[in-house]
C-alpha cells in the first residue's frame, strides 16, 4: 500500500473576475513507504494546491487522496494523524513560549507525556536555548523552525514540506535536511516541494513536475539525470550574446550556460563568440543537472526526460 496516493485529482475554482481556473487536471501519482520524494513546478503550477487537497484544508473537485489507504476526506480523522505538514507561512500564537507550543501540539493528537520527544525535536533543531522565549521574539527562521517541530510533534508517518526552507538561513537548512534525512532513513516517507533544485536533486530518490496542474515529468532524480538531452558549457561574458545563443542560452548576470551535446557543439558555440569578437572567460563544460532537466521540462524541450512514469 503506498503512503500517498493521487488518483485523478482535479481541482477547480473560480477566480475574481468570475471565470473558471483549472489548477489541478487529473493528477494521478503514488508516493511509496519510505521514500524521500520531491514535487516541483514553477509558482501556479498546482503544488501548493495539491497539498492543501492532502492536508484536509481544501477539497478535491474530483478525483481521490489517500494516506496509507485512508481517503482524506471520507476518514479525515485517520489520514491527519499519519501527517505532519510543514507550511509555506510563518502561521503562530504569540502568546505561548516554543515548549508551550509543542504541548499544545502534542495535545490536538491526544499525545500526553510527550516530553522526551519534544526535547529531542528542540535539540535536534537547534530550539534547545529558545524552549521558554514567546513565539513573538522568534527571528522568522527560528520560527520556521518551531513550525517543523509542530509537525513533527506527534511522530507523524508522512512529513510534507512545502518550501520548509524558503528565505531562510544555511545553517537551518543543513540542521533541517540532516534531522529529516535521519527521519527519512528510520522509515518516515517525505513529500518535499521545493525552488531550491539543488536540495531536491540532493534529497529525493524520484520527483514529480507539475506545469499548469498537471503533471508533465514523473521519474527517478538519476533517470531524469540520465536522460538529459545534453551537457553544458558554462562560461562568463562581459558583453550580449550574439542573436544565435541568445536564443538557445540561459544567463545569470555574467554566466551563460548553454547545451552541448557533444564536442562538435561545444567547438561551434566557442566559434560563434570568436566571429562576434567576445572572449569568453571562465569556461568549462559540466553535466546537466536538475535544474537544466526543470527548465528543459518547462519548455517543453526535454524529450525523453520528460517521461511519465506508467501506473
Amino acid at each position: 500500500m503506498p503512503a500517498i496516493s493521487f488518483q485523478s485529482v482535479s481541482k477547480q475554482y473560480r477566480s475574481r473576475s468570475g471565470l473558471a481556473v483549472q489548477a489541478l487536471d487529473q493528477v494521478s501519482f503514488e508516493i511509496e513507504e519510505g521514500e524521500f520524494f520531491g514535487l516541483l513546478g514553477p509558482n501556479g503550477a498546482g503544488k501548493t494546491s495539491l497539498i492543501s487537497i492532502l492536508a484536509g484544508l481544501s477539497r478535491a473537485s474530483g478525483g481521490s487522496v489517500k494516506v496509507h489507504g485512508f481517503d482524506v476526506r471520507t476518514d479525515f480523522a485517520q489520514a491527519r494523524r499519519l501527517l505532519g505538514v510543514v507550511p509555506q507561512e510563518l502561521v503562530f500564537d504569540p502568546f505561548f513560549t516554543v515548549r508551550e507550543t509543542l504541548r499544545i501540539q502534542s495535545g490536538y493528537f491526544g499525545i500526553a507525556h510527550n516530553g522526551p520527544w519534544i526535547d529531542e525535536l528542540l535539540e535536534s533543531l537547534g530550539l534547545a536555548d529558545k524552549a521558554h522565549s514567546n513565539m513573538r521574539q522568534l527571528s522568522g527562521g527560528m520560527k520556521r523552525r518551531v513550525l517543523v517541530a509542530q509537525a513533527l510533534v506527534h511522530k507523524p508517518a508522512v512529513i510534507v514540506l512545502d518550501e520548509p526552507t524558503a528565505g531562510v538561513d544555511v545553517e537551518l537548512r543543513q540542521t533541517l535536511w540532516q534531522f529529516i534525512a535521519k527521519l527519512n532513513r528510520q522509515g518516515s516517507t517525505v513529500l518535499l516541494t521545493t525552488h531550491y533544485l539543488e536540495e531536491a536533486e540532493a534529497l529525493c530518490s524520484r520527483i514529480a513536475m507539475l506545469k499548469s496542474g498537471r503533471v508533465v515529468a514523473l521519474s527517478s532524480t538519476s533517470e531524469l539525470l540520465r536522460n538529459a538531452s545534453s551537457n553544458v558549457l558554462r562560461f562568463k561574458l562581459d558583453q550580449e550574446l550574439p542573436a544565435d545563443l541568445a536564443a538557445r542560452a540561459r544567463v545569470t548576470g555574467r554566466v551563460v550556460q548553454l547545451p552541448a551535446h557533444d564536442a562538435q557543439e561545444i567547438e561551434s558555440h566557442l566559434a560563434s563568440l570568436r566571429r562576434a569578437g567576445l572572449q569568453a572567460q571562465d569556461v568549462e563544460i559540466r553535466k546537466a543537472d536538475l535544474e537544466d532537466v526543470f527548465l528543459d521540462v518547462m519548455s517543453g524541450q526535454a524529450g525523453r526526460a520528460a517521461t511519465v512514469e506508467t501506473p
